[in-house]
């Protein structure tokens, strides 16, 4: 098993309420298993953490002062592949749990209904598992059931391809068709006529619609 006294998990702690942090913190400071390696409070900072620090667990919060969670979510698993991250969130919500797992999260908490069980729930994912609020589970569980009952498949007219996938995972963590562009290393209009491309394949019209529809659909 992972996550053992001479062996600890690393983890990064990401939540801009220092309040919230601190509770946190002390949780995971409790387990000599874990071992918190650096602590953040905005998207700039967690960052540079990413940077400096190698990691086995993050946890983050999604609404953060500079940006959201999304765009650590992103940027950790392309920096550090087999790291991985859990939400850490006030609500409940379907559509940034499918989001956050598009991107490659393992784990969605609800923290005021987790208090107490950071520690187990950082053990769970780092040994391959997931851990998810169990009302959010359920209703996640549900709407995989309809979608598997109700929803059309795909035809080959909506399929997306590679390229319109790489491109609606960086929408999907907050990227900007310009800074999708510079990474890509192409214009911004391409990107455009990428995301144009992809609305009419998902039949939406704004970027969350396509990013949910998208997550629904197990297409990201």
């Amino acid at each position: 098993m992972v996550g053992q006294t001479d062996a600890p998990v690393r983890v990064l702690l990401v939540d801009d309420d220092p309040h919230m942090r601190q509770v946190i913190s002390r949780e995971l400071l409790s387990d000599l298993r874990l071992d918190l390696v650096a602590q953040a409070g905005s998207v700039k900072e967690a960052k540079r953490k990413i940077a400096q620090h190698e990691v086995d667990v993050m946890l983050v919060d999604l609404n953060l002062g500079d940006g959201t969670g999304f765009d650590l979510i992103y940027l950790l698993k392309s920096k550090q592949p087999n790291a991985e991250s859990v939400v850490i969130s006030a609500i409940e919500d379907e559509a940034h749990a499918l989001q956050a797992f598009a991107l490659g999260a393992t784990g969605y908490l609800v923290k005021n209904s987790w208090f107490g069980s950071f520690p187990q729930a950082v053990l769970q994912v780092v040994n391959g598992g997931a851990s998810i609020t169990p009302n959010l589970a359920r209703r996640l569980l549900q709407r995989l059931d309809m979608r598997g009952v109700a929803a059309p498949q795909p035809t080959n007219r909506e399929r997306l391809s590679d390229r319109e996938r790489e491109i609606l995972k960086m929408v999907a963590a907050g990227y900007t068709s310009v800074e999708i562009a510079e990474r890509l290393s192409i214009s911004a209009q391409t990107v455009n006529t990428h995301v144009r491309n992809i609305y009419r394949k998902l039949q939406v019209k704004t970027r969350a619609q396509a990013v949910t529809r998208a997550a629904d659909q197990g297409l990201l």
